[in-house]
């Protein structure tokens, strides 16, 4: 856990840096917003910034992300200043702290961010498995390829080998290929001198750079343009790197994890994808099972999430019942480990009695009420079969109101309905419908151009792999 200090803290910044410290994370002190963007600019990284509310914390947050720096921020103030915890919050802060700092307060928020980014929950035979191997070629300086499909936990996955590797007290980098545009994402990944295009103010060392001595993971690789594959096989080949705008190569020394729910073969094949480039990568590939392969993590999930959503809202235990577990047992799960996640959310809050019975698991190809049905108005298993009449009308009444569309009407409606149901997730619409990342962006930026539409997802690319 990396923490850096922005600002005096009102003076506190001894004890806090102190309790920090205590609790296993390394601390930096910066004394101000500017300093804190020069130090992550060259690379120093954090995983936590603690901000001193005398600070414009909204300005923060926007540098933050107009540079595209993903790093969670905590406010803190002196006593329980409820006007400057609401601006905070407001501004983007993930919490408010008061001061003098408190231990145990301060622990729990390190503790919060080292499990969202860490924790890895399974009991199933197949994830069993899955760890044996990961914990097996960890060690190693191998590169590793991690596929499987969109929400089963590549990323965390890739964490727990770089924790369990000798270079785990160094630093794990990631960079999401998928989130990041096309004209951006080299700057991203190498660095840039100041100058070196219209907006690149500064010097920013790129990630190959900030993860050196340590893990750099490439999520979503199958994204990345063919260009810039082409140099990425030359710094993973030569061991250095070549900023934007720069004279003279960096040495750099880092392991490389990459992932995909893609086919890297079949991508390979259609000519998306470098051939050598995946044979550099490919050379130890784990395939994660998704969620519908590991019914036993189903049940030990669904249960983790249940407990976490009801005491984030508030809400007493509300166990889960044998039937609801045998209806999320029965689901395809095609979100995998993060539409389980949603769906438990939905569940505590929609559960009437003492535990979540079926009728409070609505799933995501379910609309919202239909839990609520009556049997007498549930289709029978007769009017669903392939080929019965119930199908043919259902498909009657869903064809009906597209008469009259033209395809690009069909086609704009399709997208972006798929990306509202994956709640603005570009790469898992993207999966769903079968085209790239970079296709469903074009798509929606022209949306938007035409008719104001293509909101969805606008701020929320690819967070979770």
């Amino acid at each position: 856990m990396r923490l850096l200090i922005v600002g005096t803290l009102e003076g506190h910044i001894t004890a806090a840096g102190r309790i920090a410290l205590s609790r296993g994370a390394k601390v930096a002190h910066v004394d101000d917003i500017d300093q804190a963007m020069i130090a992550l600019r060259a690379g120093q990284g954090a995983d936590l910034l603690m901000v001193d509310v005398a600070q414009d914390v909204g300005q923060l947050i926007a540098s933050l992300t107009a540079e595209r720096f993903s790093v969670p921020v905590v406010a803190c103030g002196v006593g329980n200043d409820a006007g400057a915890a609401v601006r905070a919050i407001k501004a983007g802060a993930k919490e408010y702290l008061p001061l003098p700092p408190d231990a145990e307060l301060i622990a729990a928020v390190l503790e919060a961010v080292s499990q969202e980014s860490n924790a890895i929950l399974f009991q199933d035979p197949a994830m069993q498995s899955t760890i044996k191997l990961v914990e097996q070629v960890a060690p190693s300086e191998a590169s590793v390829l991690l596929t499987g499909e969109s929400g089963t936990g590549k990323e965390l996955l890739a964490r727990h080998i770089h924790r369990k590797s000798r270079r785990a007290r160094n630093k794990f980098v990631s960079v999401n290929c998928a989130a990041i545009p096309e004209n951006l994402l080299e700057s991203e990944l190498f660095g840039h001198e100041k100058g070196a295009f219209t907006g690149a103010v500064a010097r920013r060392i790129g990630k190959f750079e900030e993860a050196n001595g340590g893990t750099l993971l490439l999520d979503e690789i199958s994204e990345m343009d063919l260009r810039l594959q082409a140099k990425l096989l030359r710094a993973i080949q030569e061991r250095e790197i070549d900023r934007v705008g720069g004279t003279a190569p960096v040495k750099i020394d880092i392991r490389i994890i990459a992932t995909s729910n893609r086919n890297l073969e079949d991508e390979v094949r259609r000519g998306r994808f470098r051939e050598d480039l995946f044979f550099r990568l490919n050379v130890v590939n784990v395939r994660v099972p998704p969620l519908r392969d590991r019914p036993k993590d189903i049940e030990l999930l669904a249960a983790h999430f249940a407990k976490k959503y009801t005491a984030v809202n508030g809400l007493g235990a509300r166990p889960l019942g044998a039937a609801a577990m045998a209806k999320l047992k029965s689901h395809g799960w095609r979100g995998n480990v993060r539409e389980l996640e949603n769906t438990m959310h939905r569940a505590v809050l929609m559960a009437t009695g003492g535990e979540i019975d079926p009728e409070a698991i609505v799933l995501n190809d379910q609309p919202l009420g239909e839990g609520q049905r009556t049997e007498s108005q549930r289709p029978t298993a007769s009017s669903t079969l392939p080929g019965s009449t119930g199908e043919a009308a259902a498909a009657a009444a869903r064809s009906g109101d597209l008469v009259g569309m033209t395809v690009a009407e069909v086609e704009r409606r399709l997208i972006l309905d798929t990306l509202q149901h994956c709640l603005g997730n570009r790469t898992h619409a993207a999966n769903i419908l079968g085209i790239s990342i970079r296709t469903l962006r074009n798509k929606l930026k022209q949306y938007n151009a035409e008719t104001g539409e293509g909101a969805p997802g606008e701020q929320a690319e690819a967070s979770a792999s």
